[in-house]
């Protein structure tokens, strides 16, 4: 079923512990759309993109099933720019350059052929930004996820809390959900989120997985221990690509399907670390996937008696 992803596609430099690169695709859209694209072929990417984004790389996702109608292409313009340097932890970084070029007039148009998508994914993007996709809508979707982070919570928190209360599901990582809420406890974190406008509440942990909230329902998905994390860049993107994929896929927004669905997103995230950018994605396959979804589920299963 049809999936609208909106996000930044970009350029990106980085730097881990691990080794270096001067220019690589990045971008949320970028990464959902290589994710989600394991599950269905009927994507909706709207974003924007200057005249030097290759075109090799946008004919690698068309082939994937991912529809370019809605990406505005500025010809004299330079595409979204990133550059970062991690710590050994992986966890903190250093951002080192940002130049926002195109994005920074970014005004989407939805295409009238995109106006009907029953899932939609809304990346981190400015708050009214991401509430006008959800007004340009014929009917309201199926789900509407949002991404955000506490830089909109420190400069626009009010059009932040306006799109919330307009979305059913927000991801965010423990620290902005302490943040937004105002609560160390997780538990209570959400809860309060909940109160602002999403049903459901996906805090993400990085290598200590993610958890999803539901009234007082608690599902806790585990991070895949790795040998080897070469790049954490659009760990969370693509966990939400996968996340938004599975759900496309399956047509079902219950919490129990979202259940699986987390771990779905954690698997293509623990696939996006292997590699810098999104290069792991793009050789994944499903042999690959159903894999790594098994050994999620060995993760966590075991048996246990308790005598008396």
């Amino acid at each position: 079923m049809s999936l609208m992803v909106v996000g930044s596609m970009a350029f990106d430099a980085l730097e881990t512990p691990f080794g270096k690169v001067d220019r690589i695709i990045g971008g949320s859209a970028t990464y959902a759309a290589w994710a989600a694209s394991n599950f269905t072929n009927d994507i909706k990417q709207v974003s924007i993109i200057g005249g030097d984004f290759p075109q090799e790389e946008i004919d690698k996702l068309q082939h994937r099933g991912v529809d370019f109608d809605g990406v505005e292409v500025v010809k004299d313009g330079k595409s979204f720019f990133w550059s970062g340097r991690y710590h050994m932890d992986m966890n903190t970084r250093d951002t080192l350059v940002t130049e926002l070029n195109v994005l920074e007039h970014f005004n989407p148009q939805i295409p009238e052929s995109f106006k009907e998508s029953e899932f939609l994914f809304l990346g981190n993007l400015v708050p009214a930004v991401q509430a006008s996709v959800i007004n340009q809508m014929k009917e309201r979707p199926k789900l509407i996820v949002m991404d955000t982070m506490n830089f909109w919570m420190d400069v626009a928190l009010d059009d932040l809390k306006k799109t919330m209360n307009m979305v059913d599901v927000i991801m965010v990582n423990d620290s902005e959900a302490r943040q937004l809420s105002g609560e160390y406890s997780l538990v209570k974190a959400a809860l309060k989120i909940q109160a602002m406008g999403p049903k459901y509440v996906i805090i993400k942990k990085g290598e200590h997985g993610a958890l999803l909230f539901h009234e007082k329902h608690v599902f806790f998905a585990p991070a895949l221990p790795l040998e080897d994390v070469f790049d954490p860049t659009g760990a969370g993107d693509t966990f939400a690509g996968g996340f938004m994929g599975h759900i496309a896929r399956t047509k079902d927004v219950s919490f129990e399907n979202m259940k699986t669905a987390i771990i779905v997103g954690s698997a293509l995230a623990s696939f996006c670390v292997e590699k810098f950018g999104p290069l792991r994605l793009q050789e994944l396959d499903s042999v690959d996937i159903e894999a790594r979804i098994q050994e999620f589920v060995e993760l966590v299963n075991f048996d246990i008696v308790i005598s008396n």
